[in-house]
């Protein structure tokens, strides 16, 4: 089930679409029919356009920017003992790096504001998570904790979850290891309010602490892959909390 919604959901990220309708376009043109000829012609033009228009700079800001501005850096000390959860992201193993070399550029905005947030508090537990991806040997929680330990974090300090492969799942690890206590919660700014809305379906106490903002005003005439690609992340995380409501309003 894990990996048909993985594949479900890449089918209307911005660029598997744009492929899928270049093939389609492909296919249309190859056609005797000028009336087939003419609908390729549409889906070809349709590509492009969703290419452009997610690769333009006030486009993929808006986008990114509404889900990055609900809730701010959090700077606030962390009284008594504290719990920080760092949502899990990707990585490359590679013989011969550090562990955070081998972390991904999310990942390791990850880890950077979760040890940050780890040093306002006085006793405080990191939590690292994340499974191997089916392609790798190493858990990615083995790796985030292997990382933490080379910034300076205590090994008696670290929790790993290495099992869990989405954010559902993580919620569901990290209540069965600390019940509804309050805790501080780390993840892509863009992917914040979507973890937000799994943990607190679980009566959890979230607080967030996102990292990795991605949201920025280029040039208007530009056209940025990394702005394509932050259009694509952002559209995912509405994609994701649109099946969240849906699933929410069937069970209710």
């Amino acid at each position: 089930m894990f990996w048909l919604k993985k594949l479900l959901s890449q089918l209307v990220m911005p660029i598997p679409l744009t492929v899928i309708l270049l093939l389609v376009a492909g296919i249309l043109w190859r056609s005797q029919k000028k009336a087939m000829v003419y609908i390729g012609q549409v889906v070809l033009g349709l590509a492009i356009m969703l290419l452009v228009l997610l690769s333009q700079s006030q486009i993929s800001y808006w986008l990114t920017h509404s889900l990055e501005s609900r809730f701010n850096v959090n700077h606030q000390a962390i009284k008594g003992s504290c719990v920080v959860m760092v949502l899990g992201s990707s990585n490359m193993e590679k013989p011969g790096l550090t562990a955070v070399q081998q972390l991904s550029s999310t990942a390791l905005a990850r880890l950077s504001e979760g040890i940050r947030q780890f040093h306002l508090g006085d006793d405080c537990t990191l939590v690292v998570s994340g499974f191997s991806g089916g392609q790798q040997p190493t858990p990615h929680a083995t790796l985030m904790a292997q990382a933490a330990i080379e910034l300076g974090v205590p090994q008696a300090n670290i929790i790993k979850f290495d099992s869990p492969k989405d954010t559902i799942e993580e919620a569901h690890a990290l209540q069965q290891q600390i019940g509804q206590q309050p805790f501080r919660l780390v993840t892509s700014a863009t992917h914040m309010p979507r973890a937000m809305m799994i943990f607190t379906s679980l009566g959890m106490q979230p607080q967030p602490a996102p990292s990795d903002f991605i949201a920025y005003q280029g040039f208007w005439w530009r056209l940025d892959a990394a702005q394509l690609l932050a259009s694509q992340k952002s559209i995912h995380e509405y994609v994701g909390m649109l099946w969240l409501n849906i699933k929410s309003m069937a069970s209710n």
